[in-house]
């Protein structure tokens, strides 16, 4: 603020009253400039504890982060790899109707080669019983019946 504005807003204004309004001004200007001043020291100091921050995080500290997120990565892929395995077994498994757990290929064509072998030995080598050893016609005596008369014949 200069002395031209106080006069210009206030023309009846005497030189007493504008030197007393100057200096009101000036005090709130150094107090101002005072607040700013204590702000820029106190971001000088956050800089230079920033900068000492930075210096003592050391080589080792970065490796061992780097190291730390190398593994999580490799986990990380180990999974991913375990789940497609496990959904291309489940793929074959529901094609060809042999449980996913007998299934060990890592591909989809070793895993159906496995499922035709596992089909294979699993057919039965022995003839089947059509009737499963039932007779074909009814008997006209009951089993009593039919071994008493075995017996009498013997």
């Amino acid at each position: 603020m200069k002395r031209t504005d106080i006069t210009s807003l206030f023309p009846d204004a005497t030189e007493e009253q504008v030197n007393t309004l100057m200096g009101i001004n000036g005090n709130d200007i150094n107090n101002a400039k005072k607040g700013t001043e204590e702000l820029q020291a106190s971001l000088a100091s956050a800089q230079a504890e920033l900068e000492t921050l930075k210096s003592a995080s050391t080589e080792s500290d970065l490796q061992d982060a780097l190291k730390k997120i190398s593994e999580l990565q490799a986990d990380i892929d180990q999974r991913n790899a375990a789940d497609a395995l496990r959904e291309l077994r489940e793929k074959v498994s529901t094609e060809t109707g042999i449980p996913a757990k007998l299934l060990t290929g890592e591909d989809e064509a070793t895993c159906k080669q496995q499922a035709e072998a596992i089909k294979a030995f699993a057919k039965p080598s022995y003839p089947q019983v059509r009737d499963a050893g039932e007779p074909h016609e009814t008997p006209a005596l009951s089993t009593r019946e039919q071994f008493a008369e075995w017996l009498n014949s013997q």
